[in-house]
């Protein structure tokens, strides 16, 4: 059973350095990124397209492994962990929203939000999943696959589906990207809402000012360090 106490952050990044090859030369998409998030934290990650935001974020949920330095998730030390020791800890202690919404083509929306708790082994996941939906407003849609649901009905779903698991940390990428203003503010209240409710510590990669000043906390990235990070109000100067 998952126990939800863990000394210290919900998610401690520290020194955090990415680098590709291309060609001959190194390329360092993140160098030396260091922040901490305690639980019931809500954090924006800010900057240009390319500055590191999206790897970042795959790094901190255990999706990709750094070049150096270390990523601890609810005190999971990542840098550690073997692909399948790292799948576990996102199946216990993560939730995913995606700007592309990822749903199963061939399932209902019913059974996409099923889909985390049955791969836990839970039972009862039919009721859980009908009570996410409901609070998304689509108990109605339930039985509908997501070609037969709107952009914004299926990004409801996503959101139904990454609480399923009640997570202590949940991750979002552009999670209104591809939605319309209306719809995007609306999916906007109901994560912050669940989020909320939930006491779920939360990352959001945006490149939406007005969305990222919802959370408690903005960091920019620029060329892979943090440039800004308002809980110490202050600027770094990074250079290019």
């Amino acid at each position: 059973m998952k126990d939800d106490a863990v000394a210290g952050p919900i998610l401690a990044v520290k020194d955090l350095t990415k680098t590709y090859r291309s060609g001959d030369k190194p390329l360092h998409v993140l160098d030396c990124v260091n922040f901490a998030l305690q639980k019931g934290d809500s954090c924006a990650i800010v900057g240009p397209s390319g500055s590191g935001k999206t790897t970042l974020l795959g790094l901190c949920a255990g999706l990709d492994r750094a070049t150096t330095g270390s990523v601890i998730l609810h005190g999971h030390p990542l840098d550690h962990l073997t692909e399948d020791q790292r799948a576990a800890v996102r199946s216990q202690y993560v939730g995913f929203v995606f700007q592309n919404f990822n749903l199963m083509p061939a399932l209902t929306a019913l059974e996409n939000v099923m889909i985390p708790l049955e791969l836990r082994g839970e039972k009862h996941v039919g009721a859980r999943a009908l009570d996410l939906l409901d609070k998304v407003g689509l108990a109605d849609r339930r039985h509908h696959y997501p070609t037969q649901l709107s952009g914004g009905e299926q990004q409801r779903v996503s959101i139904a589906r990454a609480f399923s698991n009640r997570p202590a940390i949940l991750f979002a990428d552009e999670p209104t990207g591809n939605l319309d203003e209306e719809t995007g503010t609306y999916v906007e209240k109901l994560i912050f809402d669940l989020n909320r409710e939930a006491g779920t510590t939360m990352i959001l990669v945006t490149h939406d000012m007005e969305l990222a000043q919802k959370t408690q906390r903005i960091i920019q990235i620029k060329g892979g360090r943090i440039a800004y990070d308002s809980l110490i109000q202050e600027s770094v100067d990074v250079k290019e």
